[in-house]
């Protein structure tokens, strides 16, 4: 299944994709009966476990109700996407997680536990919204990455079992400060904390869009051009290990994303198009505007 958030008027609802368009949760409500209180808000449908419920409950649509759904489409072309949702409780980033970045960073990589640094809910935007290069930065690079959604709170969870704790997976576009990060290793979160460093969406997709997680290529391209591409199975911390070993360091809670680090970041320029691209999912696009211009 595939849901993003869409914006629908002056207002912003939960939707779900189809290839040649979008259905809002509002007008799915109006026009089919649920046997359970689905909320019209991505967010709250993450939280109150809900994808599940949502998901069988396509799964089992006659013919007839599926015609109707389509007749019922927003057109692709008319989609305007919001940021998935706004306010989670945790973003985590993991950074130097694939050998490439790390060499980009003139840094080791990590041996003994992830690099792993919190973004507050402020840097969040959505796709085809602007990335802003801020006044204290002359060297600000963004960074393609594989997004991690929590479906439900846990705690000590075993690697084998991570994908319990799993709702879907999105694109993430993460920004650094990079200069400002070179100065001082002890900058890292302040490199990475300015307002429209964290673009996700416009979709996430749930466990059943994929065949084998590990064979996603993560890549990051500007301007058309290619900056650096890797699979998801070269990472040096793979995704089973980072849902248990953080699971051991913090309580993590429906919502919650987990950005698991890039193949590589490219130096971002006032007028640049930048835009993550994994398989199977629509791309994230960003435009990038410079605020010393």
């Amino acid at each position: 299944m595939k849901i993003a958030t869409i914006r629908v008027g002056e207002k912003e609802v939960a939707a779900l994709i189809f290839p040649n368009g979008a259905i809002s949760i509002t007008l799915l409500k109006e026009n089919f009966q649920f046997s359970f209180d689905l909320s019209n808000n991505l967010f709250e449908i993450i939280q109150k476990s809900q994808l599940k419920d949502l998901n069988s409950w396509i799964q089992t649509l006659k013919h007839d109700d599926l015609s109707k759904i389509l007749d019922l489409l927003i057109p692709s072309s008319e989609l305007k996407y919001a940021p998935p949702y706004r306010n989670p409780g945790k973003i985590w980033g993991i950074g130097l997680n694939y050998l490439d970045h790390a060499k980009d960073l003139d840094a080791l990589p990590p041996s003994d536990y992830p690099v792993g640094f919190l973004k507050p809910d402020t840097t969040i935007i959505g796709h085809r919204q602007t990335i802003n290069i801020p006044k204290l930065s002359e060297r600000t690079t963004g960074e393609a990455e594989l997004g991690i959604i929590i479906s439900k709170k846990c705690r000590n969870i075993a690697r084998e079992d991570w994908l319990d704790y799993v709702a879907g997976f999105t694109t993430i576009i993460d920004m650094t400060a990079e200069d400002i990060l070179r100065k001082n290793a002890r900058y890292l979160g302040l490199s990475k904390s300015f307002d429209t460093f964290f673009s996700f969406g416009p979709q996430i997709l749930t466990l059943d869009e994929f065949e084998d997680i590990e064979e996603l290529e993560v890549i990051t391209v500007i301007n058309n051009e290619l900056v650096g591409k890797n699979f998801v199975k070269n990472m040096r911390f793979p995704l089973d290990h980072l849902i248990s070993f953080y699971s051991e360091v913090m309580t993590l809670e429906a919502g919650d994303i987990i950005s698991t680090g890039t193949p590589r970041a490219g130096v971002l320029s006032h007028g640049d198009i930048i835009e993550c691209h994994i398989n199977k999912f629509q791309p994230l696009i960003n435009s990038v505007k410079d605020l010393k211009i």
